[in-house]
């Protein structure tokens, strides 16, 4: 017979469970937010797991331990705002004042204002403060989470090598600056270039599809002006479609399938971008029915975060019903937790 069930036990079931469907996912549909998800979960109750297990032991550790974990969150969160602060700043300076640009320096300053609420709720006794703190860090937790779970995936999706055997390079587009293409778009280019040649290294013989319509400041539409900046580095221009219709991401994607349909039926694409916005363009890829992988090209350093952030909101407001109820959840329980104290 087996020993008594422990909470430890149950925790260390469900993240094996939770690890499971990750990978099952993954081997099925690697391109699903669930499977960010589903490893975010497992790690979250693997840890939990060993914490109840220490807790079982009873072996003079958890002091300790829960002191350092403790002091660790705390120097994270605030070398976190600190960078998420400085970065905002930088991404104003050289990127200008655009809401885009103000992402990182937004979540620099709710960090801040959740980092200040704690000392001053534990130091002054009123419970609408104390209601408004746990609110706050419920919600820090829950967004923290998926934040974390989808950077954690995100890596792994994009060292996911591209398999040999496709049809077409598809580059998405990003905007031109002055009718020429800025170093972000031209990252994006030189990787496309760089696949489209391994392919026809290994004995295919793939068309390179560039993607972008005409904004109302740009001379040309981006499609073409991708296509230039290809030919100018070597590549054919009969080896180039051009898709020059597309406003987004998802008309990008639907506009390139057409294309590709009609010149194939039975094709399989890679599609390139940037690597802050790759996984979800993989996930909006899924969604209109592309059958290809997405990899992404380098981005500066220093416009990563805010980009990062950026793709966070959007993949949050692709479900706003689901997200909106359980940060409203959060709050009510943060709320009634805090008038209760």
């Amino acid at each position: 017979m087996g020993g008594p069930v422990t909470v430890a036990g149950v925790l260390f079931a469900l993240a094996s469970l939770s690890a499971t469907l990750c990978v099952v996912g993954v081997l099925v549909e690697r391109r699903r937010f669930r499977n960010a998800l589903l490893g975010g979960t497992a790690t979250v109750l693997l840890l939990m797991a060993v914490f109840a297990q220490l807790l079982r032991l009873d072996i003079g550790v958890i002091e300790p331990v829960t002191v350092v974990v403790a002091a660790l969150l705390i120097v994270g969160v605030l070398v976190l705002t600190g960078f998420l602060l400085i970065n905002g700043v930088v991404m104003m300076r050289r990127e200008g004042r655009r809401p885009a640009n103000l992402l990182s320096l937004l979540a620099g300053l709710v960090c801040l204002a959740v980092v200040v609420l704690v000392p001053i709720m534990v130091r002054v006794e009123n419970r609408f403060l104390t209601a408004l703190t746990f609110a706050a860090l419920l919600l820090a937790a829950y967004l923290g989470f998926l934040l974390c779970s989808l950077l954690a995936y995100a890596f792994v999706y994009g060292r996911m090598g591209v398999r040999p055997g496709v049809d077409f390079v598809v580059v998405l587009g990003s905007g031109l600056i002055r009718g020429a293409v800025p170093p972000l778009l031209a990252a994006r280019l030189d990787r496309g270039a760089a696949l489209w040649d391994q392919e026809r290294e290994r004995g295919g013989n793939p068309m390179l599809l560039t993607s972008g319509g005409r904004g109302p400041d740009e001379p040309v539409a981006e499609a073409v002006a991708m296509a230039d900046y290809l030919v100018a580095r070597g590549v054919p221009s009969e080896k180039i479609l051009r898709e020059d219709r597309s406003r987004t991401t998802q008309e990008n994607l639907e506009f390139s399938r057409a294309l590709m349909i009609e010149r194939l039926p039975d094709h399989r694409c890679v599609i390139v971008t940037n690597d802050f916005h790759a996984f979800r363009a993989a996930l909006t890829a899924r969604r209109v029915g592309v059958n290809g992988q997405v990899v992404g090209a380098p981005t500066a350093r220093y416009y990563r975060p805010s980009a990062t952030l950026r793709e966070f909101v959007a993949i949050l407001a692709e479900h706003p019903v689901l997200n909106g109820a359980i940060c409203l959840a959060l709050v009510v329980l943060g709320v009634v937790v805090g008038l209760g104290r």
